[in-house]
């Protein structure tokens, strides 16, 4: 059987013990903060940071709370995932739901069992901490880290230790908003969207030497803004700290008095990316002159990532059950596994409808991670999980007992292949149900079969705020409501052609026009086909796009816009038997 196991340092068991230790008195003392909550003795507005700063989200369902969970660079075990498994069955009704900043998350949690689960996470090494409020959220790292072709060098160690350095930190715990960091380690992709991050970090070797090449000051929601070139070269021994003097220079300035204006983009659009970069570099150099930066860690819990992959022998596929017929349909071959730099071995992608999977689902993947792969699993930030070094003889055999657990289907990445958030069905924040509109949008495009369209992305947020990265994508909508008639209809703003261009620098997409909820499939597909019938040869949708402007599909879009026939079910959201209904809770993004 092939298993992970962590990095070897001399003093880890001491500090393993010692850090378990902090981590179960944290889990206690929120248990208690609870009970006093619960028993009335301290109030929401006292407890609400305490509990977001453990990674524990209100819902607009009275009486329980989302649970999100961190995955430090995307990378789990698979006793980890057999436990998250267990956790989805015991407290979350068998369901679990992957982000797109790669976290799993548990919904409908009663407050008195939250502490109960942090104890299982903490059995296997994972936590809550910082997951959400105003600090240094989940560090996000390229799935095909350490085994991609293009590889300039592995960044998950690196990534590793800085989300670890950022924990617990007075300078985190309470920034003006949520920071977030990208580390990728491929030469000609972006993995990870780092031009959408406070701080995005791509590997670059100069000279014989290792470093990274950093952007700063990227992020979507309602205002979306790209992010700027710092430093083409920062040195890895100088990593961490270039980072802190953009935490500092954030944690500084950052507009504590307006949530809505208060990430790090909105410093440098006010003040300007060429003061921004001054103060940066001032603190910079201040922590090299005077020292008391954030200590570089030495050593990472097991629980952040500190794995080895231990890869199964080439050719032997015995430890795996064969279930079924033991073949590999093309589709699947050909949209969800790539060969890795290591010959013989191959990584697959395993497609996870909008991230949402079964507790019996997870279970299957830890076993065949450990039985075929590396003993590791990988979250993407499309909402899917990839497996790596499995021996090409046994991909049919994988391809089998996924599709026993009900993951088989080809598409990864591809247009069917939708993003969304869970908008209304549980955020406070959401305006629309996102999950049941990309299940539609999957339906609608699935029987294209043009090589073009099918590379193509639909990404869907239930509200402006963009969790599902609706900016970056071909097809982008993100949830509103309008009235006809003196009664609510869910509408969905539709966006195209967002996305890398060809030169590879993010482009967010142009906004068209307002579309009902129950009609946005119907414009997909009148695009798609305008697009079919209409590009030119070698131009990418994009390019398209621009080329036709957005009064054409404003056009092309208009009668569903404003639609003549108000049939029953256009009152109604996807997802939904009752008319729709604008309800908002209190937005716990920032509290």
């Amino acid at each position: 059987m092939a298993t992970a196991s962590p990095e070897i340092h001399p003093d880890a068991q001491h500090f393993e013990i010692q850090h378990d230790r902090i981590v179960r008195e944290e889990i206690e003392t929120f248990r208690v903060r609870a009970d006093q909550f619960l028993a009335g003795q301290i109030t929401e507005d006292d407890f609400r940071p305490f509990r977001l700063k453990h990674g524990i989200y209100g819902q607009r369902q009275a009486g329980v709370q989302m649970v999100r969970c961190k995955i430090p660079g995307g990378l789990l075990t698979a006793p980890q995932v057999g436990q998250l498994a267990r956790i989805a069955d015991e407290f979350a009704g068998g369901k679990a739901h992957l982000t797109t900043r790669q976290n799993i998350q548990y919904h409908f949690i009663p407050l008195a069992h939250v502490a109960g689960l942090m104890h299982l996470l903490a059995d296997v090494g994972m936590t809550n901490r910082e997951a959400c409020y105003n600090t240094v959220r989940n560090v996000t790292t390229c799935p095909l880290s350490g085994i991609a072709h293009d590889e300039v060098f592995d960044v998950r160690p690196y990534a590793q230790r800085v989300a670890y350095a950022f924990l617990r930190k007075d300078l985190t715990s309470n920034l003006p908003r949520k920071f977030k960091i990208a580390f990728d380690g491929c030469r000609n992709r972006d993995c990870v969207a780092g031009a959408i991050n406070d701080i995005g970090l791509r590997a670059v070797i100069r000279d014989g030497r290792r470093g990274f090449r950093m952007s700063v000051g990227g992020g979507l929601g309602p205002l979306p803004v790209e992010a700027q070139l710092l430093d083409d070269f920062v040195p890895e021994e100088h990593l961490l700290h270039k980072c802190e003097a953009v935490v500092r220079v954030f944690n500084e300035y950052g507009n504590r008095k307006n949530k809505n204006t208060a990430r790090l983009k909105f410093v440098m659009r006010e003040r300007g990316f060429a003061w921004l970069k001054e103060q940066i570099e001032r603190e910079f150099s201040h922590i090299l002159a005077h020292g008391g930066g954030i200590p570089w860690p030495e050593i990472v819990p097991q629980g952040f990532g500190g794995y080895q992959s231990v890869p199964p022998p080439l050719g032997d596929g015995a430890l795996l059950p064969v279930i079924g017929a033991p073949q590999a349909g093309g589709d699947w071959l050909g949209t969800n596994v790539a060969l890795q730099k290591q010959a013989g071995y191959a990584a697959v992608t395993v497609k996870v409808p909008q991230g949402n999977l079964t507790g019996d689902q997870l279970r299957s993947l830890a076993r065949i991670a450990s039985t075929a792969g590396d003993g590791l699993v990988r979250v993407t930030i499309e909402q899917n999980f990839l497996l790596a070094f499995v021996p090409l003889a046994r991909l049919p055999r994988v391809h089998a007992a996924l599709a026993e657990a009900g993951l088989a289907d080809s598409g990864a990445r591809q247009i069917e292949d939708v993003v969304t958030c869970p908008g209304a069905y549980s955020c406070n924040l959401g305006l629309t149900k996102t999950m049941q509109l990309g299940a539609a949008l999957a339906e609608t495009v699935r029987d294209y079969d043009d090589p073009q369209i099918r590379r193509l992305t639909i990404k869907a947020s239930g509200c402006p705020n963009s969790c599902g990265h609706h900016w970056i994508a071909d097809f982008g909508f993100y949830g509103n409501a309008r009235k006809i008639d003196g009664r609510e209809l869910p509408y969905y703003q539709m966006l195209l052609g967002g996305g890398y261009d060809h030169e590879g620098i993010m482009r967010f997409g142009l906004a068209v026009q307002s579309i009902p909820a129950r009609l946005a499939p119907e414009a997909v597909s009148r695009v798609l086909d305008h697009f079919l019938s209409h590009r030119r040869p070698g131009e990418t949708f994009r390019e398209y796009v621009i080329r036709h402007k957005v009064e054409t599909f404003r056009s092309l879009t208009s009668d569903l816009a404003k639609p003549a026939d108000l049939f029953p079910e256009i009152y109604q959201d996807w997802g939904d038997n009752e008319a729709f209904s604008l309800k908002l809770g209190r937005g716990e993004c920032a509290a």
